[in-house]
């Protein structure tokens, strides 16, 4: 089969910082003081030079690494500011920014490790000249305390397998969600908004809610059309809690909002869920693994509502014998849905092949790939979790299939692969 490794490699990097709230424990009024009430206190008691001198610090420390940083500081104070029946008017914008500075900390949310993208045709597709497109990849970014989060990277691929990523900008933001009270973390659906002077591959999204505490894992994202014709960008992802998962949807048609909203039903207390492009016969559909072992096919007249569906598809040969799952949403072609899907045989070895499936009747399988179309090997056989290949989702472009893919659980490479190479080997 002919298929085409790209050089590129994206690595973790520890240099990629954003400013977090530090939270410090909270316990209302009292006699003695709260350890924020304390704090704050220390603070007001500055003599106005004094206060100037330690601003003055931390601004040298960390204002050239940041967009923005004394605004940063001031929205933090303002977060904080009706918890503490502060008066901003009576304390001066530096002493302000000195008080959110204290509230605020840096975080490395790639340092660990940067994995499992999935890559979907770009919102904007404007001044691409013939055989380019412009694509947006979402990748789980890894850091302190091996929380995850969601990173984005656009870049541009042709269809002569070239590929270009657009530059990381000097300075990464996170999402937020306006309104928020401090201490009062929100337990449903929530929207985050990107700032406003950050680009995309400068983006990410914490977790934010009770139940994504640990983590936003292996987003699936996917262009939905709607009946109407519309498009919307949907991703399914796992909301981990430190000892609870839960499928949740990612919606955003702008890239400036995001809804992130939990799903229900049986399936949705299970990982790796992967949106169909549009609805088939009148439902929309998913692939899950509702056993953690098998493929199964998930049916449903509301977006947010999933019940356990029927297997189509279980573990056959030897390289994926432990189990398989889905490696994105699937690929509509002329021929039927392509499924990449990843199994894991001997020595916990993964690896991605593919399968077809009707395309009136996804519930049936055409053909599927007697070995793997990409194993982890060489070079991608080292790194967090040794010995893995996993995408989140690929992109159909001309003749080819652009897949981006984590290795093992600590980067990020990129492949194409003919498909129409990849169907006969079926």
């Amino acid at each position: 089969m002919d298929l085409f490794t790209h050089p590129l490699r994206l690595h973790a990097d520890p240099s990629r910082v954003v400013v977090r709230p530090f939270h410090i424990a909270w316990g209302g009024h009292g006699n003695p003081p709260s350890r924020t009430e304390r704090l704050i206190g220390e603070v007001l008691q500055m003599s106005d030079a004094d206060a100037r001198e330690q601003l003055e610090v931390v601004l040298k420390d960390f204002e050239a690494r940041h967009w923005q940083t004394r605004r940063v500081f001031m929205t933090r104070y303002d977060q904080i500011e009706d918890m503490l029946e502060l008066n901003g008017a009576d304390i001066g914008d530096e002493r302000r920014q000195l008080v959110g500075a204290y509230f605020c900390h840096e975080y490395s949310y790639a340092a660990a490790a940067l994995m499992n993208p999935s890559a979907v045709p770009h919102f904007d597709q404007s001044g691409m000249p013939p055989g380019s497109m412009r694509i947006l990849m979402s990748m789980r970014a890894v850091g302190e305390g091996h929380i995850s989060s969601v990173a984005f990277r656009e870049g541009i691929i042709t269809d002569t397998r070239e590929m270009k990523l657009a530059p990381e900008p000097p300075f990464a933001t996170a999402t937020d969600a306006t309104g928020g009270v401090e201490h009062e973390i929100p337990v449903g659906p929530v929207t985050v908004y990107r700032h406003r002077d950050s680009t995309l591959s400068g983006t990410v999204i914490f977790p934010i809610t009770q139940a994504q505490s640990k983590g936003l894992e292996d987003l699936r994202i996917v262009r939905f059309q709607h009946d109407d014709g519309t498009f919307e960008w949907i991703g399914t992802y796992t909301a981990y809690n430190g000892s609870v998962i839960q499928s949740e949807l990612m919606r955003t048609r702008d890239f400036r909002a995001f809804d992130l909203v939990p799903m229900t039903g049986g399936a949705a207390r299970n990982k790796g869920m992967a949106l169909f492009p549009r609805k088939i016969g009148g439902q929309y559909m998913m692939i899950g693994r509702s056993d953690g072992e098998n493929l199964f096919l998930l049916k449903s007249d509301e977006l947010g509502h999933w019940e356990d569906g029927a297997m189509i598809l279980r573990p056959t040969f030897p390289w994926e014998l432990v189990q398989i799952g889905n490696c994105g949403p699937p690929i509509e072609l002329d021929e039927g849905w392509l499924l990449l899907t990843h199994g894991v045989g001997a020595m916990r070895k993964y690896s991605i092949g593919a399968v077809l499936l009707d395309k009136r009747d996804p519930g049936k399988v055409i053909g599927r790939t007697s070995q793997p179309i990409l194993a982890a090997k060489d070079q991608d056989r080292e790194g967090y979790v040794p010995n893995v290949v996993y995408s989140c989702g690929a992109i159909r472009h001309g003749d080819n299939l652009f897949l981006p893919y984590g290795i093992a659980d600590s980067s990020i490479g990129f492949a194409f692969v003919s498909v129409q190479e990849m169907l006969a080997a079926m």
